[in-house]
């Protein structure tokens, strides 16, 4: 039986190869990741001519996702340091990894980040417009921007953002609700200008049609983006970005006839006690469609650490609920990151969507913060940096420092907890 995506596949009870490795990875049987991904709470984002990719699901039930944002700009072009990039992105077992290349003919670095990773890879094909076409954003016609999503999915992107609920009503709500950072969504703030500049409805929204039948043809997956996500905490939860969150929940149900699989994009900056209403708004409004957040971030105040106050809302998002998080790193609000910057951002998402995923009683989740506990116990040092979601920084910083006796650490010496009640227990002679 011939299915066109694997939203469609799973109607019909069709069981693809890529459905095959994640059930595997995620410990769950075939049939319950079918209903799943039938019902649009999972999706694989799997586009057809994206050869080289290791599948992965996202959604409900299943481990929580990563992504790590990187590309060309004006200001730093070098496409072989952000290749390196993507290298250490699947090394430190990345899920994602966006392109977010905005500047010149941007073709070349994407078909070499396809041709290269086993991770899924998205675009902001907004973001290509320009350059694609050679053209000023006023000037860029509807055929323009549909030219551009066709083009990425030729080229094997798995999943697109596109900032669809952005209508003229959400406009209208935006210029009558003012915020204090406004629309701080790229693509969101490109559209917005192109709509004023032009009085016309967004493309995406009022051909959105169009838009899924490309998206059918390769099997991309929406991400439906945020354009107007809060930029800071005192903008979140405010009107304007519930009225797109509706918007892209009618936008989804579209979808879902089509049989086009959908991610939802979500915040953002949001103070900690509104996060876990944030998700369920999410949830009851798009369906049960998967949610990507931006972090969020807690605070505004933490240019140079803005890694650790996303990580935070991070975990907090992941274990109430939501599938994906984006990375964040140290260079956030600041610069283009570098490779070291990429590295901690990593760290830090994969430690905030290991902690929501424990929260939120992922199968499976603790056996790896139980084994760790046990190295711990039995003083077994080479286990703890096998075990380790950065096993060279934990060799660095014990070699760094070396204690008098090898089954304990410069901290506690001989005093060390771990020692003390293995010897008592093991009936050894203890020495203080």
């Amino acid at each position: 039986m011939k299915y066109t995506t694997q939203m469609d596949a799973a109607k019909k009870g069709i069981v693809t190869d890529e459905m095959k490795i994640v059930a595997k990875k995620e410990n769950m049987a075939e049939k319950d990741l079918l209903e799943l991904i039938a019902e649009g709470k999972v999706v694989i984002p799997a586009n057809k001519n994206h050869k080289s990719l290791n599948p992965e699901g996202v959604g409900e039930g299943l481990k929580t996702k990563i992504n790590v944002n990187l590309g060309i700009s004006q200001d730093c072009c070098n496409i072989e340091k952000e290749l390196e990039k993507v290298k250490l992105a699947i090394e430190m077992k990345t899920d994602a990894i966006m392109d977010l290349s905005n500047y010149g003919k941007t073709e070349l670095l994407r078909k070499d980040v396809i041709g290269m990773s086993t991770a899924m890879i998205g675009t902001v094909p907004m973001y290509d417009a320009i350059g694609f076409n050679n053209k000023q954003l006023k000037d860029l016609t509807v055929d323009d921007f549909f030219r551009v999503v066709e083009k990425h999915g030729q080229d094997g992107v798995d999943f697109v953002t596109i900032h669809a609920g952005l209508n003229r009503e959400t406009a209208r709500v935006i210029k009558e609700n003012p915020r204090l950072t406004s629309i701080v969504s790229r693509g969101g703030s490109l559209l917005f200008a192109w709509m004023e500049l032009n009085k016309e409805e967004n493309p995406f929204y009022e051909h959105y049609d169009r838009l899924l039948d490309i998206c059918e043809k390769y099997d991309i997956t929406i991400s439906l983006g945020d354009a107007c996500r809060p930029g800071c905490i005192e903008d979140a939860t405010d009107a304007v970005q519930i009225k797109e969150l509706i918007t892209l929940g009618e936008l989804t149900k579209r979808a879902w006839k089509r049989n086009v699989q959908v991610m939802i994009e979500g915040p953002g900056h949001m103070a900690l006690n509104e996060i876990k209403a944030n998700m369920l708004l999410e949830k009851k409004l798009c369906h049960g469609a998967p949610f990507y957040v931006l972090g969020p971030l807690v605070t505004d105040v933490a240019p140079g650490y803005d890694h650790i106050t996303a990580a935070i809302g991070g975990a907090i998002a992941a274990s109430s609920g939501a599938d994906f998080l984006c990375y964040v790193t140290p260079a956030e609000h600041l610069r283009l990151p570098s490779i070291e910057d990429m590295k901690e951002g990593i760290i830090a998402f994969r430690i905030a969507a290991h902690a929501g995923d424990i929260a939120k009683g992922i199968k499976g989740a603790r056996n790896w913060d139980n084994a760790m506990s046990k190295a711990r116990a039995d003083l077994d040092w080479e286990a703890m940096f096998s075990l380790a979601i950065d096993s060279e920084k934990a060799r660095k910083y014990r070699a760094e420092s070396s204690p008098e006796h090898q089954d304990t650490c410069t901290m506690c010496g001989k005093m060390c907890s771990a020692r003390t009640m293995k010897k008592i227990l093991n009936n050894e002679e203890l020495n203080i």
